[in-house]
């Protein structure tokens, strides 16, 4: 009889890593879809529309995907930099990709 397959572990800092990649992926969708909203937004019965509420709608929802956005960029860069992907360690580093122009200049030579 033969033994049931161990059960697959990622490592927490990759794990994490990647649905911080998985965040930012996402991030242009959902500010795209709240966007949106206030289209849906129909006057009542004897209202007119409002611009003004949509207008400052819409600058709190850019100025909140700034701020997500910030967020997510630092909080991958730091993971980065605690997994070796800035010094060349990471992944394509056997093709150069994470070295300066130079050094792939002196690498190409």
């Amino acid at each position: 009889m033969s033994r049931p397959p161990a059960p697959v572990f990622l490592e927490r800092r990759s794990y994490r890593r990647r649905r911080l990649m998985d965040a930012a992926r996402l991030l242009p969708v959902v500010g795209a879809l709240l966007f949106l909203v206030p289209l849906l937004w129909g006057p009542g019965p004897g209202e007119s529309a409002s611009t003004a509420e949509g207008m400052i709608y819409i600058f709190a929802v850019w100025a909140g995907l700034i701020v997500l956005a910030a967020v997510l960029a630092r909080r991958l860069a730091d993971t980065g930099a605690d997994t070796g992907a800035g010094n060349g360690a990471g992944t394509g580093a056997g093709n150069g990709a994470n070295k300066t122009l130079p050094e792939r200049r002196e690498r190409a030579e």
